[in-house]
């Protein structure tokens, strides 16, 4: 796996020249033709407003390709403000996929997200060498890239319980039980995402097991990695955009 991260002002030059990156990378060797040639994904990333729609799409018509949109909100088709989907005009330069397919009460996961691309690009691959995944999920992006731990499926009446209870009683008090039956995650876990603090406890209530107990791509305290990854069948070259904060505030 290779990982660039490039100013965007830098990637507008290339652009207007129609040198793309992975050009010079090719003849600058640092890439060679032959991981080119073969099945390639390449992951443009980076925050809100740093131009990666721009550079998607100019890459997807430079190499004839489909679009794999790596965004957890803009896969939903009715949360349109405030999530920067595609226009039409946009959908329209280059195939998308994982844009607008889901309705606001279809539950939806990272682990999910990364079963889909991985059964789309087999079947994607069998006629194009390159496809573009771009997006700003970086949790969406690690699952595809490196894979994700396996997760048992929830049960759906602890599910709804969990959340019946999210509204009654508070993030706090669900907060306080995590702590009482998986004191490692709650040492961890960001104490503000709602979402991620209900699905431990689902995970716990339906498995009997803390969350802890599957996660196998985890850093120690002490700082040793034990992050194990998973395989993929073709390259992954990661490029990240970047900008001065001060541009991306105006931007948004």
């Amino acid at each position: 796996m290779q990982t660039y991260f490039l100013r965007t002002s830098w990637i507008q030059t290339v652009l207007k020249s129609m040198k793309y990156r992975l050009n010079q990378a090719c003849q600058n060797q640092v890439i060679s033709t032959t991981q080119i040639m073969t099945p390639t994904l390449v992951v443009i990333l980076g925050p809100t407003a740093v131009g990666k729609t721009d550079l998607t799409l100019s890459l997807a018509e430079h190499f004839n390709c489909p679009v794999l949109n790596c965004d957890s909100r803009q896969i939903y088709r009715d949360m349109k403000i405030g999530t920067a989907s595609p226009t039409p005009e946009q959908l329209c330069r280059a195939r998308h996929y994982f844009v607008g397919q889901l309705s606001l009460d279809d539950y939806y996961s990272a682990a999910r997200y990364e079963q889909e691309v991985l059964s789309l690009t087999t079947e994607l691959f069998k006629t194009h060498s390159t496809l573009i995944l771009s997006g700003g999920s970086m949790m969406y992006i690690d699952a595809v890239c490196n894979g994700i731990d396996d997760i048992p499926t929830i049960d759906e009446e602890v599910r709804n319980t969990l959340s019946h209870r999210l509204k009654e009683e508070g993030l706090d008090t669900l907060l306080a039980e995590l702590r009482l039956v998986d004191p490692e995650h709650y040492d961890y876990v960001d104490k503000k995402n709602a979402k991620r603090v209900v699905h431990a406890l689902e995970v716990y209530y339906t498995t009997g097991k803390p969350y802890s107990s599957f996660l196998t791509r985890k850093t120690l305290r002490n700082g040793e990695d034990t992050s194990q990854y998973t395989a993929r069948p073709f390259n992954i070259i990661k490029i990240g955009l970047e900008r001065p904060r001060e541009e991306l505030f105006s931007r948004i």
